[in-house]
């Protein structure tokens, strides 16, 4: 019990509490278990639909020797909520969202994916931005500035195509910011942009 009291008193939730740390492996990362424990986790409030007064898209690629690798679909959503859509994407793989009518209990975070596109969605009733930081809290991956999930030493941050050297959990999460994380040999050119 005194621990639980501990707990609260930090902010802590039981359940954020028994989560595992964050993942110290060798990509791929996948969708983690839980999504809205580790949305918690983050400081973000896991809502019943999507908000749109506040709407941003950024956007991250982390790349492993040159190779891209994505985040998954689905991070910051319960995806077993039978209020949340299912889509098809052209990769083979399934998008979510479209949430409606909204889920009868919290089931997306602010700060989210729908697809496995390195799109980061801020849907949110309030005008704030997210951080790079809480995402990588809810998809469950170290993130520091020397280290990224199991890769440490030889990490490269850009925004915008510019090099970036302050803390990467503190980037702020604005409309069509690119950010890049690079591990390793770096690729040919950095992105600088993304489609929209």
């Amino acid at each position: 019990m005194r621990v639980l009291a501990l707990l609260a008193v930090l902010g802590v939730s039981a359940a954020s509490a028994s989560l595992p740390p964050p993942r110290t492996t060798k990509a791929p990362w996948s969708r983690p278990a839980d999504p809205l424990a580790l949305a918690r986790r983050a400081g973000l409030a896991p809502r019943t639909h999507e908000f749109f007064a506040y709407h941003v898209h950024a956007h991250l690629d982390v790349f492993l020797n040159g190779r891209k690798t994505m985040p998954p679909a689905g991070i910051g959503i319960n995806i077993s909520d039978p209020a949340v859509k299912r889509f098809p994407e052209p990769d083979g793989s399934t998008g979510y969202g479209g949430i409606s009518p909204p889920c009868k209990h919290p089931c997306i975070s602010p700060l989210h994916t729908h697809d496995p596109d390195g799109i980061l969605h801020t849907e949110s009733a309030r005008a704030h931005p997210n951080r790079l930081g809480e995402f990588f809290t809810e998809w469950n991956v170290r993130l520091s500035h020397e280290c990224v999930g199991g890769y440490c030493g030889n990490v490269r941050f850009y925004v915008d195509g510019k090099p970036y050297r302050g803390d990467p959990r503190a980037i702020t999460l604005t409309n069509l910011k690119d950010i890049v994380i690079t591990v390793g040999r770096p690729p040919k050119s950095i992105p600088s942009t993304f489609p929209q």
